[in-house]
């Protein structure tokens, strides 16, 4: 059913597969609508509740992870009650999504693509890799991913196999790749490939961070935020963050209405 508003989609997705490790799982739903319209960076409201319930009673906020014809995935991290009960899906049921929402990833026109991820904020990077390859062929890809150790990175091998992009690696504990943190892969990659545009998602820190890189080296940097939500369409202003301005008009946006996805300077100096 569209709701009227910027091709967002209300409807019933039936489960082909989940599957779960430890802690994170992937999902992946049949929602024709909603793949049709999804773009880099947006996110889908999920209702945990079991049909006829209420409880829990919001919806939970997913990046995009893939979008593969009438098929999406999303991969999220079991955290609490309504992540659990998700997890404990089986294939053929159905669940209720809402989207795509918010506002994605601009892809630059640049020739060196960065995408700098950190945990569970790769998720959403799969997508851009595949929109940026698609609209910008001859570009050159460089997947920069952390995580806390090799174990949460598994989850991602999909995205780490793409063709035509270059991926680096790091862990905190050192069991693969850079034993380090992500942003130090930025900062040995852009003197080796050039200047380009950069995008990023993870925890706060990291992202900070890489919008401090991107300053002094005068790189456009994109950054996609994580917030708590109740309604993803800005009514609750539950999402409300403070942005940064040039002219010191600082205000407030909402991650859910206006970004995610924001250009970094607009929220960190």
């Amino acid at each position: 059913m569209n709701n009227g508003d910027g091709g967002r989609y209300q409807l019933q997705a039936e489960i082909e597969t989940v599957s779960c490790g430890k802690d994170i799982c992937t999902m992946t739903l049949t929602a024709p609508a909603i793949c049709r319209a999804a773009r880099a960076g947006q996110f889908i409201m999920v209702r945990a509740a079991e049909p006829r319930s209420n409880d829990p009673l919001l919806r939970r906020p997913f990046s995009i992870h893939r979008v593969d014809g009438e098929r999406l995935t999303i991969v999220f991290k079991v955290v609490g009650r309504g992540t659990h009960m998700l997890a404990c899906l089986q294939e053929r049921e159905r669940v209720d999504l809402f989207g795509p929402l918010g506002k994605g990833f601009r892809i630059a026109d640049d020739s060196v693509h960065y995408l700098v991820g950190g945990g569970m904020g790769i998720a959403p990077l799969h997508m851009l890799a595949e929109c940026i390859r698609r609209s910008r062929p001859a570009a050159k890809i460089i997947a920069l991913l952390g995580a806390r150790n090799a174990g949460e990175l598994e989850v991602f091998v999909s995205f780490m196999a793409l063709a035509d992009m270059q991926v680096r690696i790091s862990t905190d504990d050192g069991s693969a790749g850079h034993h380090g943190f992500v942003t130090d892969l930025l900062t040995r990659a852009v003197p080796e490939h050039g200047a380009g545009a950069v995008y990023c998602c993870g925890p706060q820190p990291m992202m900070q961070a890489v919008a401090r890189y991107c300053r002094d080296q005068k790189l456009a940097c994109q950054v996609s935020l994580e917030a708590m939500m109740a309604c993803a369409v800005g009514a609750c202003l539950g999402c409300a963050v403070k942005k940064t301005a040039d002219d010191g008009d600082d205000g407030y946006v909402h991650v859910c209405k206006d970004g995610p996805v924001f250009a970094a300077e607009e929220i960190w100096r």
